[in-house]
This record gives structure tokens, sequence and C-alpha cells, in this order.
């Protein structure tokens, strides 16, 4: 699965930051807690949301952290988008993705018979 260059991100936060503390940070950023912010820092991937507020503070665009290479199938590429999507419902979002699985996996089926 794709996902995002965390290293990156985490990279631009530090330097955003730069001497301040933590705590100030988050109070700047808003919306996010200390540990959240450390975690980021640290190499751990965000939640979505939580990934697009940072991006919101960083100005910048979410997809310069994206790990997507111009060769990723066309499954891969829908299913990176729909899970970077933060407008769904997250079981909306779930029931999409296991859709879409599922119809990869039964055109292989089905073609593999022809």
């Amino acid at each position: 699965m794709n996902s995002i260059d965390i290293d990156k991100l985490a990279e631009m936060i530090r330097q955003k930051r730069n001497n301040r503390n933590l705590r100030e940070t988050a109070a700047e950023i808003g919306d996010i807690s200390i540990s959240t912010l450390s975690r980021v820092e640290q190499g751990r991937v965000p939640d979505i949301n939580t990934f697009f507020t940072l991006c919101t503070w960083l100005r910048v665009n979410p997809n310069d952290f994206s790990n997507m290479k111009v060769g990723d199938s066309p499954k891969e590429q829908i299913l990176y988008h729909l899970r970077a999507d933060n407008t769904l419902p997250p079981n909306v979002n779930e029931a999409l993705v296991a859709m879409i699985e599922l119809a990869y996996k039964n055109s292989e089926t089905l073609g593999s018979r022809s």
C-alpha cells in the first residue's frame, strides 16, 4: 500500500517548529495534541485528519508527501486516493475499499477463466 513520506513530513515540522517547544507549536497548529505532534516528529504516520491539519499549518499540498510512483497500478492509485479522502465517513470509505478490492479480485478470477 502506498503511504505518505513520513520522514519528509517530520523534517518539515521540525524545521518550522525550530526552537519552539511542542506545547507552543501544538497550540499554534490547533486541534492537535502535544503527544500526537511528538509522535509525528518521531516518524509515526498520523491519522488523515491530523495529516491534513499539519499540511495546512505547513502550507503545503498533501500530495507533496505522496510516495505514489508513476508506474503504480490503477487499483493502487484508486485505493491510495480513496484512503486519502477525508470527506467520506470512515465506514463508507472502508466499504468502498472492500468493494474495489472484491471487484479486482473477481476480475482476476473471471479473467483466468477465459
